[in-house]
C-alpha cells in the first residue's frame, strides 16, 4: 500500500482487454466522419465519454501540442496512450485518496500530527518518531 520512495508512483497500471476495446470503440464513435483521427473537439467528446468531464482549454492545448505535427489530429495509438496515462493518474489519485481516508479517522478532511502518528503506529510500529515527524512536515 505504501511506496518505499516518497512521491513514487505505484507500479505501472495496465488496461484490461475489455477496457482497451472500450477505448477503441470510443475513438471510433468520436471520429466524426471516419477520418482516422480525432480533432480537438472529437477528443473533448471522447474525454467526456470516458472520464465524465470536459477537458479544459489548457488540457486540450497540451494534448494537441503533444501529437505528431505531421498528422491532422490524434491517431488511435496516440489516443490509447493518452487515455492509458489519464487512467493511470486516476488510479494513482484514488489510491492516495484511499490512504488519506484511512488516516483521517475523524473524517475532518485534514490530518493532524496525532492522526499521522496513530496511523504510522499501526502500519509501521518500529518507525522512529523523528521519521514520522519529517514525513508529516
Amino acid at each position: 500500500m505504501f511506496s518505499s520512495q516518497a512521491g513514487a508512483r505505484p507500479r505501472s497500471w495496465e488496461a484490461s482487454p475489455s477496457e482497451n476495446k472500450k477505448w477503441v470503440e470510443v475513438f471510433k464513435t468520436c471520429d466524426d466522419g471516419n477520418k482516422g483521427y480525432l480533432s480537438r473537439e472529437d477528443f473533448k467528446v471522447a474525454v467526456v465519454m470516458l472520464f465524465g468531464y470536459k477537458p479544459s482549454k489548457i488540457e486540450a492545448d497540451s494534448v494537441m501540442s503533444s501529437i505528431n505535427p505531421n498528422t491532422s489530429g490524434i491517431l488511435l495509438e496516440e489516443f490509447l496512450n493518452i487515455v492509458r496515462k489519464k487512467k493511470e493518474a486516476q488510479v494513482y489519485r484514488n489510491e492516495i485518496r484511499h490512504i488519506f481516508t484511512a488516516f483521517d479517522v475523524h473524517y475532518r478532511g485534514f490530518l493532524t500530527l496525532e492522526d499521522f502518528k496513530k496511523a504510522f503506529k499501526r502500519v509501521a510500529p518500529k518507525l522512529p518518531e523523528r521519521t514520522v515527524l519529517e514525513a508529516f512536515r
